[in-house]
């Protein structure tokens, strides 16, 4: 990357470029051994006493000593994206809100509230896309008491990584002491070439009831509370495939699809342990696309955790590139006890 000008490395970034994305070069390690650089890239959150705070696409604060910096720059708000469909952010939060539904929600100015008896973080959390209509402090009070009225953690679920994205409120959170626990990567593809896998579907049954088996497969809840049920049949419209296992045993994979508008959104992709590496997850997912695209949808998404590596080598296989990423902050236990 180029900071230079007329060879020369230059710092072309002051702390009214705070909020903005940069690329910085800093010297590192052992400043009497022989010079070492390394560049960070993201959102400078701060710029404050000498210290810079850059948030990464990962969700990663970094802190820089001013005094190490040697070059930087503001660079364009996001990388062009050249494989997938056109989405931005907020329209994929929104899109996978609405495909994971709560049972319960409260609208604080532009956030909202999400509750759900503490089935899945994403259903407990705040989505937080926009001014939330009061200062930050007296927000975060509004949420700590909102869920603490419900017996749970407060948690805010916060995106990076894309224009438009909330690298600020995720350094702010930080700041305050909330705790980064869980990230995941927002990932998506054009659907007709994951209608067209080259897989057996002829095992995969759909349908648009949940049943025992399926849910006997399911890791998260076999025993699902009617909160868990709500947000699982909850969504536009939903379809859940299953291909059977031998007599008296679970389902040997599963799978979830939700399609909204032009958006088929999957979820709940499972296979039982010692039928991995077979093609059924593939087929699973298929079968939901071809589903999904006779109902007009267009492009698929989907929510992996990003220490997920199994997960991801399958994603990766039938075409879908990260969009941006999604971490989960919770509160400090002092306000959500």
């Amino acid at each position: 990357m180029d900071f230079t000008t007329g060879g020369r490395l230059e710092v072309r970034i002051t702390p009214d470029d705070v909020h903005k994305r940069v690329s910085v070069r800093l010297l590192t390690g052992d400043l009497s051994g022989p010079e070492r650089f390394t560049d960070v890239v993201g959102v400078l959150t701060s710029w404050t006493g000498g210290v810079l705070h850059i948030t990464r696409r990962s969700g990663e604060s970094v802190r820089i000593e001013e005094s190490a910096l040697v070059a930087g720059k503001v660079v364009p708000a996001a990388p062009a994206r050249r494989r997938g469909p056109a989405a931005n952010a907020r329209e994929l939060d929104r899109v996978a809100a609405r495909g994971w539904p709560p049972t319960e929600r409260e609208p604080l100015g532009e956030w909202e509230l999400r509750a759900s008896g503490g089935f899945t973080r994403r259903a407990n959390s705040v989505l937080p896309l926009g001014d939330p209509g009061c200062g930050l402090d007296e927000a975060l009070r509004r949420v700590t008491g909102w869920y603490a009225e419900r017996g749970l953690p407060a948690y805010i679920q916060v995106s990076t990584g894309a224009e438009g994205t909330q690298e600020v409120l995720a350094a702010e959170l930080e700041t305050r002491g909330w705790t980064r626990e869980v990230s995941a990567q927002v990932r998506i593809a054009a659907l007709a070439p994951i209608a067209d896998q080259d897989a057996d579907i002829s095992a995969v049954t759909l349908s648009r009831q949940i049943d025992d088996d399926w849910l006997a497969r399911y890791q998260r809840s076999s025993r699902p509370t009617p909160e868990a049920l709500s947000v699982l049949t909850g969504g536009p419209s939903v379809w859940f495939a299953t291909i059977r296992g031998e007599a008296g045993e679970s389902p040997a994979a599963i799978g979830r699809c939700v399609v909204d508008g032009r958006w088929a959104g999957f979820a709940a992709v499972e296979t039982a342990p010692e039928q991995r590496r077979q093609g059924l997850a593939r087929a699973v997912m298929t079968a939901l696309a071809r589903r999904a695209l006779e109902e007009g949808a267009s492009a698929a998404y989907l929510q992996v955790e990003t220490d997920n590596g199994g997960a991801h080598a399958l994603y990766d296989g039938m075409g879908f590139t990260l969009h941006h990423s999604y971490h989960h902050w919770r509160a400090p236990s002092t306000d959500s006890a």
